[in-house]
């Protein structure tokens, strides 16, 4: 692989786009002696397994001592066999019953596959049976699943919320009853709003259990995070004191030879209009992955969009034919979620059998769907968190072979800050999940549900928290419950329309949808909540969907529908807005480490938000084209964040720099860039946060930033934030003082989701006010004269 890299090296395009380059040990594998039904032995034998790891042994005798597990290993470290062990050998003993739940239906797909054919493998009267229960099944299908009674029955949060539960006592008492077995599988990507809803549907299993006698142990499987034990606690509603944590890998490994490879900056005129740029990741991705496969290494790239996967397999194809190397350039795939079941599964087998030369895909395939070992992965751009960066380098590898990981830097701060700084990749700690079950926003509707599968009791609080009590109260005052006072004390049921559960999606907090309907024929192409119709939907907005462009023609809220004609539109739109924040309660606060006179603050706010206007911007340049107003509503999100003052000495000093417009511009640049980088120790994404600052706030009497979960009710993440908010501050100065760039950029403090077009910024303010609070001396940043002149 060390040829391979130099050859890399020697390509034409070459300008020394290596900001780093290591290698990463392999591993032995270390295996133990567990004692296995004969049956179970031989048929695992069968499949080529004769011992398990280390790890999966630890997590085997775990279950069978009546614990809860987590087991957080790497990819394809053979977590399945932990949770299937016990499942099959409970189903075999006495007829005990297993629930799995994973995220994506492919992955309930190849779970199926595998646990169908190990049963298979058990013989007759084994007792062992498995089925899925999704979405994709017809109504007859479904019928068919429930009357077999399988002992191992797949599934996803979405339909356990959808079809499992309301019908508990009707269709699933004989399942509820003998259930024994939760298995969670990525339970990392239970955080955010999903995270919550799901943690909240977990707390409707327990008490539906709880009603029928049962008392299921949990197995949550996870990537590499920082809270492990404390995220499965959260989302199970298990003590964390039950869980045994098995997170040492024992499986086999071969070297990873890693790439930072950034991207070139702009050179000559476009240097000049553009400082800080850099070349595309997409383009020097494409250049990559030609050359490897060509090569005959199979390679994968995850890329974040689906669109642009779907682009560049096509680009990589014509660039692989141009070469002449036409064999290769029709093995070239793309792989995204919106795919049919079956040409997934064929793009899977391909990669599997090697007939597939190499994919760009989503985070679709960073899931564990067997895939087998790859020669290659390239990440084009940094995935958003470590957890996911490693898990997707984790396809790369064929037993102990080496194998070989690059990451194209993209232009956002993350990606540049780890093109700078490599060792908060490689050892850095792990981001941690976050989930808020008592988020005041999501309760109710859980509550109303759980009325709606079994009628609610008083001591359901064990289930819901501090605030079930308040939560009866408001929805038995407006109608939802009805109480009944009977001699075992008051009862609840729902007495709401329809289905309380079909009523709440788990995928989001906001109700209210705007359909978007193509004006030619008026069908639904798409539907977004209303505060991203705001946003996205608004007349004049270009939008995108499946490859086709769209301009907004009406965006009617009575209707709450929006109306779109194709255009050929080269420009992209970003929506203009006002902010203003309300402090409704400080909830915490505690002096800054480094400037004891200096608060950070912890407490519940309500963002007023208005979409003035929008902006009109090139699709190449990415320069401003021109702006129009529009006329919406205002929106509020109530929601959780942290904020601080900036001491009257530091303003001071920062306004002797750059007077009024630097000043503004220091405190916006520090918000920008505090938000970019919370995704290194949180697993979210930059969007899930949103910031307000501004030069005198009514609550402090002061200039204050504030830095706010995106989410109505909050999701936990500025929680953390708080807590460590003193390390959050420090890197934020290193980050803007080391960009090379004069007046601010997307690597540093330009973010694109900035509702003031990233107007003002300034960055020797920012690392001045930034130096002052976390006690840091990184070096300030020349001031450029608003002329223009430095």
């Amino acid at each position: 692989m060390d040829e391979t890299v130099e050859w890399l090296r020697s390509r034409p395009y070459y300008e020394g786009q290596v900001a780093d380059s290591r290698t990463l040990p392999g591993r032995e594998p270390s295996f133990a002696d567990v004692d296995l039904e004969p049956r179970l032995a031989s048929a695992l034998a069968e499949d080529g397994i004769e011992s398990l790891y280390e790890h999966q042994a630890r997590a085997v005798e775990a279950v069978r001592d009546g614990g809860d597990v987590v087991l957080a290993t790497r990819t394809a470290s053979g977590k399945s066999l932990a949770y299937t062990v016990p499942a099959f050998e409970r189903a075999m003993d006495h007829g005990g019953r297993t629930l799995y739940l994973a995220p994506q239906n492919a992955l309930i797909a190849d779970q199926e596959e595998t646990l169908s054919a190990l049963a298979h493998g058990l013989g007759f009267g084994s007792r062992v049976s498995v089925d899925q229960y999704t979405g994709r099944l017809s109504k007859s299908e479904k019928r068919d699943v429930r009357d077999r009674q399988p002992t191992v029955l797949l599934s996803n949060p979405d339909m356990l919320h959808y079809g499992l539960l309301p019908w508990a006592y009707k269709h699933w008492e004989w399942f509820f009853g003998s259930l024994e077995t939760v298995v969670i599988d990525e339970v990392h990507g239970y955080r955010g709003v999903f995270g919550s809803h799901v943690a909240l549907v977990m707390r409707r299993i327990n008490r539906i259990c709880e009603r029928y006698g049962a008392d299921p142990q949990f197995v949550c499987c996870s990537a590499t995070i920082g809270n492990p034990v404390e995220h499965a606690a959260r989302v199970t509603a298990r003590p964390e004191d039950g869980f045994t944590l098995v997170d040492e890998d024992t499986s086999a490994r071969g070297p990873r030879h890693w790439l930072l490879w950034n991207p070139p900056e702009y050179t000559g005129e476009q240097a000049d209009r553009q400082s800080g740029r850099r070349k595309s990741s997409h383009t020097e991705t494409k250049r990559l992955f030609c050359d490897l496969v060509q090569e005959g290494y199979q390679t994968l790239v995850f890329t974040r969009a689906r669109q642009t996967a779907e682009r560049y397999a096509t680009d990589s194809a014509k660039e692989l034919r141009r070469r002449g190397d036409h064999d290769v350039a029709n093995r070239v795939e793309a792989y995204q979620a919106s795919l049919t079941n079956e040409r997934r599964r064929e793009i899977e087998r391909g990669l599997h059998s090697g007939d597939v030369a190499g994919v760009w895909s989503t985070n679709a395939l960073e899931l564990g769907v067997d895939v087998g070992g790859l020669d290659a992965v390239i990440l084009d751009g940094y995935p958003g968190t470590r957890m996911s960066a490693f898990q997707q380098a984790g396809r790369a590898g064929r037993g102990t072979d080496d194998a070989l990981v690059v990451m194209v830097g993209g232009e956002d701060q993350l990606d540049q800050y780890l093109m700078a700084n490599p060792d908060d990749l490689f050892e850095g700690d792990p981001e941690r999940a976050m989930v808020d079950p008592e988020n005041g926003e999501l309760l109710p509707a859980h509550v109303a549900s759980a009325a709606d599968e079994n009628w609610l009791r008083p001591e359901d609080a064990s289930h819901f928290g501090d605030s079930f009590e308040s939560v009866v109260e408001a929805l038995e005052a407006d109608g939802t419950l009805e109480r009944m006072d009977t001699s075992r004390g008051p009862r609840w049921t729902y007495d709401g329309p329809g289905s309380a559960q079909h009523s709440m999606s788990l995928r989001t907090i906001d109700d209210r949808e705007v359909d978007l309907m193509d004006a030619r024929n008026d069908d639904t192409i798409a539907s977004l909540s209303f505060a991203d119709a705001l946003r996205d939907a608004h007349p004049g907005a270009i939008y995108h969907h499946q490859g086709q462009t769209y301009e907004v023609d009406e965006l009617d809220l009575d209707k709450d529908v929006a109306r779109l004609r194709p255009t050929w539109a080269d420009y992209y739109t970003r929506v203009l807005t006002d902010k203003d924040v309300t402090v409704d309660e400080d909830l915490r606060s505690r002096p800054l480490d480094a400037r004891e006179d200096t608060e950070i603050r912890f407490a519940d706010i309500t963002v007023t938000e208005r979409i003035t206007g929008f902006e009109r911007r090139d699709g190449s340049t990415g320069e401003t084209l021109g702006a129009e107003t529009v006329d919406l509503p205002e929106t509020d999100l109530r929601t959780r964040a942290f904020y601080y003052t900036v001491p009257a000495d530091v303003e001071r000093e920062m306004r002797a720099i750059g007077g009024e417009q630097g000043f503004n511009g220091g405190i916006h640049a520090a918000e920008h860039g505090s938000i970019s980088l919370m995704p290194l120790d949180l697993l979210c994404d930059r969007a899930d946060i949103g910031g307000v600052s501004t030069p005198l706030h009514p609550h402090t009497g002061q200039s204050t930033v504030f830095v706010y979960d995106g989410y109505p009710g909050g999701v936990g993440l500025t929680r953390e934030s708080y807590r460590d908010a003193d390390r959050l501050l420090a890197r934020t100065a290193r980050l803007i003082a080391a960009c090379d760039c004069a007046d601010g950029c997307p690597a540093c403090v330009q973010s694109p989701h900035c509702g003031n077009a990233n107007e003002p910024l300034s960055k020797p303010e920012a690392v001045t006010l930034l130096n002052a609070l976390a006690g840091t001396d990184e070096p300030v940043p020349v001031a450029t004269d608003r002329s223009g002149d430095t």
